[in-house]
């Protein structure tokens, strides 16, 4: 029972893991003894945060665009250069746009849906072979979705809120069709953190998501590290096609 949420010796790959909620995830396998390889679409800003993780343990970036089939072969490309094969797929990278509904651009909802739909699935696709080659099966897959995708929220962000529960129903299609190959295939849905993404958001209305929250704060690292460490150890054996809130009992309400 000890060892349940063990993940010392895995190969993990974070996408969007420089920043934000895929940082905190990254930084748990990393201080965990996981090798966790990172992904950003600035390069310079990855190879940054995978020098910063390293001080706790190893980290590799791997920049690319994964809302372009070009950045998802080069990323996958990277990894079977290195590996044989990867215990666990976290796919966090993610995009967002807002606009009122009249004016809400073909533009923006492409972009969004490129990454967080079609990246999700496209980058996970061409990983299939080093999932299936993992060195500590069942292999993992842990999509990042959103309560966004459970609800719909005040904001104008059409897009991302139809990704995210696009990316949930994809979570549990993958997971049927994936069982039978010893790949479980959850999501995690996170509600408000401070992050990069939700800055402005909660410089203006903090106080509202706070009074919203059952709990009565936001999502701390610890928070969404420990459900990443959950579905990506023993622990989570049994669970597959799982949507977890990480939200505070936002999504309950």
């Amino acid at each position: 029972m000890q060892s349940l949420f063990e993940v010392r010796g895995k190969t993990i790959l974070v996408t969007g893991g420089s920043r934000g909620i895929g940082k905190m995830i990254a930084q748990a396998f990393v201080s965990n003894g996981a090798r966790v390889y990172i992904t950003s679409r600035k390069a310079d800003v990855c190879d940054a945060a995978a020098q910063e993780l390293s001080k706790q343990g190893e980290c590799i970036s791997v920049p690319g665009d994964l809302g372009t089939e070009q950045g998802q072969a080069h990323v996958a490309g990277q990894l079977r250069d290195r590996e044989s094969g990867l215990d666990v797929l976290i796919n966090n990278a993610g995009a967002s746009w807002g606009a009122p509904v009249d004016d809400y651009p073909a533009a923006g909802w492409d972009k969004v849906f490129d990454v967080n739909l079609k990246g999700v699935f496209f980058l996970t696709q061409k990983l299939l072979p080093m999932l299936r080659g993992a060195r500590q099966p069942p292999a993992r897959i842990v999509n990042i979705a959103s309560i966004n995708g459970l609800q719909p929220p005040e904001l104008e962000t059409y897009a991302y809120s139809a990704s995210k529960a696009g990316c949930i129903m994809l979570t549990k299609h993958l997971a049927k069709r994936l069982a039978r190959e010893n790949i479980l295939v959850n999501a995690i849905a996170p509600g408000p953190f401070a992050t990069d993404m939700m800055a402005g958001t909660l410089a203006d209305r903090e106080s509202e998501y706070l009074a919203r929250n059952p709990l009565g704060r936001l999502g701390t690292a610890e928070d969404i590290a420990g459900v990443a460490l959950f579905l990506s150890s023993r622990a989570s054996d049994y669970t597959t096609g799982a949507v977890i809130p990480c939200d505070g009992g936002v999504a309950a309400l």
